[in-house]
């Protein structure tokens, strides 16, 4: 009998269009063509391919769903499909387009002036500009109103002070959405260039997860910014919280082509692996653990369709992407962690994805909201008691 290995067991594909299936394939051709060959070494020699944005760029990937300004104007089901397959290569990847989309184009194209978007959006879409998005601070991650870094205004600008860690693209980025309080207590979004003087990104190293993308760390001493360099549009900490929405839900579509390539590896290998005179997928204990890859695989696709179909009623929530990004970054890993233990040896070795997957996974359950932060935030929902900041 013919192993299962494919992902669409309960025929959901007859709940997407023929637009979004052929965006699909495009997404899954261009994985296979241009991510897979190349990406086990770069995850070893913790290098980001830099060749590769302008591929993305060409592609329609960098603020696909965003309308205008040479995007790709498309939907919210779509864009998701989209990160779905390019996390079926890596992680990484797919953190470098989820950045450059949902959290540095994202945020211009909602909260920037005319001018702002004319001069950034563009270049921003056909990869001539990179983008980084500096929220997290080194003592205030899951905090993020216990912001310390400052914006001052002074003359005709401001000027800003302080710093960020576990930066994506910073040290490759040519402009930074930094978020500071100003004067008068509330949060503002400011656009900064490299090369201005007091902004230091600094390379971080020593990652045993996400090798692929550039992590960094911000000072920011003495930085002075011209009074055009702020988001106009920003209101405060839920502007910023808006654009990390838009990136978890990104998430929950991403990790799902992760745990897909893990569960073809392990359904692969537990036909031809034989042990004990049979082939391992002969088993009682494989089966279960396919079985339980499978089904998880398929509540993370419907969870993720209705979220997306919500989102483009307008009617989808933060809470209902919290749900999504939980759900799914926890299933994945299991996933991932499971096909690694189903390899025996062979998972720990790059010449198999599992087990890249299960380490990029590790620190995707911790980014844009940990997995306990979320639980807290569905918590809320359901009690109306707020369990993890002073009432």
């Amino acid at each position: 009998m013919k192993p299962f290995d494919g992902v669409d067991f309960l025929e959901l594909d007859s709940l997407l269009t023929p637009s979004e299936i052929e965006t699909r394939a495009k997404a899954r051709a261009f994985t296979e063509a241009e991510i897979l060959p190349i990406v086990g070494d770069c995850y070893e020699r913790a290098e980001f391919p830099r060749a590769l944005v302008p591929k993305l760029a060409a592609a329609g990937y960098l603020g696909a769903n965003l309308t205008g300004y040479g995007c790709a104007g498309l939907d919210e089901t779509h864009y998701g499909l989209i990160m779905q397959e390019l996390e079926r290569g890596d992680s990484g990847i797919r953190t470098f387009c989820s950045v450059q989309s949902a959290l540095v184009m994202y945020p211009i194209f909602r909260f920037g002036s005319d001018e702002q978007k004319a001069h950034w959006l563009p270049r921003l879409s056909a990869g001539e500009a990179i983008g980084a998005f500096g929220l997290t601070e080194p003592d205030h991650g899951s905090d993020p109103s216990s912001m310390v870094t400052r914006a001052r205004r002074d003359g005709d600008g401001y000027v800003l002070d302080g710093g960020k860690k576990w930066i994506g693209n910073a040290t490759i980025a040519d402009v930074a959405v930094i978020w500071a309080k100003t004067d008068d207590g509330t949060v503002g979004g400011f656009l900064v260039e490299k090369d201005t003087p007091g902004f230091e990104p600094s390379l971080i190293t020593g990652k045993l997860s996400l090798r692929v993308p550039v992590t960094a760390e911000i000072r920011l001493e003495g930085c002075r910014v011209p009074a055009a360099a702020r988001l106009p549009g920003t209101a405060g900490l839920k502007s910023a919280l808006q654009c990390l929405t838009k990136a978890r839900f990104g998430i929950g579509w991403g990790v799902i082509g992760a745990a897909m390539a893990c569960y073809h590896e392990a359904v692969g290998y537990a036909a031809e692996r034989k042990q004990f005179g049979r082939p391992i997928g002969s088993f009682q204990l494989v089966q279960q653990k396919l079985v339980d890859m499978l089904t998880e695989i398929t509540k993370m696709q419907l969870l993720t369709l209705q979220v997306s179909r919500l989102m483009q009623r307008g009617a989808a929530t933060p809470v209902q992407i919290s749900m999504l990004k939980r759900n799914n970054v926890a299933h994945a890993l299991d996933i991932a962690r499971a096909a690694r233990d189903l390899l025996g040896a062979r998972g720990i070795t790059l010449e198999h994805h599992s087990g890249r997957h299960m380490c990029n996974l590790e620190a995707v359950k911790t980014y844009e909201g940990t997995h306990d932060v979320h639980t807290l935030i569905l918590g809320e929902h359901i009690t109306g008691e707020r369990a993890f900041a002073p009432r």
